[in-house]
C-alpha cells in the first residue's frame, strides 16, 4: 500500500519539480560564475511549460486529461512524462564581449526558484501530513 502511495501522481508531480528547482538553481549559479566570460551564453531550464503540455496537452488548457488508473490499462498514448531541459539562450548579447548575462535577470531569476522550491516543499509536507493522518485514522 505504501508503494501505491508514494507511485502517486502528486508525489511524482512535486518529486520532478523539485528536481528542475535544482538543476534550475545550478544552471543559474553556472550563469553567474560565468558573468566575466567572454563569449559565455546564458542557460536556462524549461520545465513548467512541458509539465502543462503533459497535463493538459497542446491547446487543451483547463480539460481533464486521460488517465490510467491501473497498471494492467492500456497505455492512454502519452509520450514519457515532462523532465527539465537546459537550453542555451544564443539570441542575445549584452557586452561587446559576446557574453549576456543579465546579473539582475540571474538575481532575479534564483529568487522566482527558490520561492517555488519553496512552495513545492510545503505542498510536500502538507501532502505526507494528509497521508499520515489517514494512516492513522484521522488521529493527530
Amino acid at each position: 500500500m505504501l508503494d501505491q502511495i508514494m507511485r502517486s501522481p502528486t508525489f511524482d508531480y512535486i518529486e520532478r519539480g523539485l528536481s528542475a528547482a535544482n538543476l534550475r538553481h545550478e544552471v543559474i549559479s553556472d550563469n553567474l560564475a560565468n558573468i566575466n566570460t567572454p563569449n559565455f551564453k546564458r542557460s536556462q531550464v524549461v520545465f513548467e511549460e512541458l509539465l502543462a503540455k503533459e497535463i493538459y496537452g497542446d491547446g487543451d488548457e483547463g480539460k481533464l486529461p486521460l488517465v490510467r488508473t491501473h497498471d494492467k490499462h492500456l497505455p492512454v498514448g502519452k509520450f514519457a512524462p515532462a523532465q527539465a531541459r537546459v537550453e542555451r539562450d544564443d539570441s542575445t548579447t549584452m557586452r561587446a564581449d559576446n557574453n549576456n548575462v543579465d546579473i539582475d535577470m540571474e538575481m532575479a531569476s534564483l529568487a522566482k526558484n527558490q520561492l517555488y522550491y519553496n512552495a513545492l516543499t510545503r505542498q510536500l509536507s502538507g501532502h505526507i501530513s494528509k497521508i499520515k493522518s489517514v494512516m492513522q485514522g484521522g488521529e493527530s
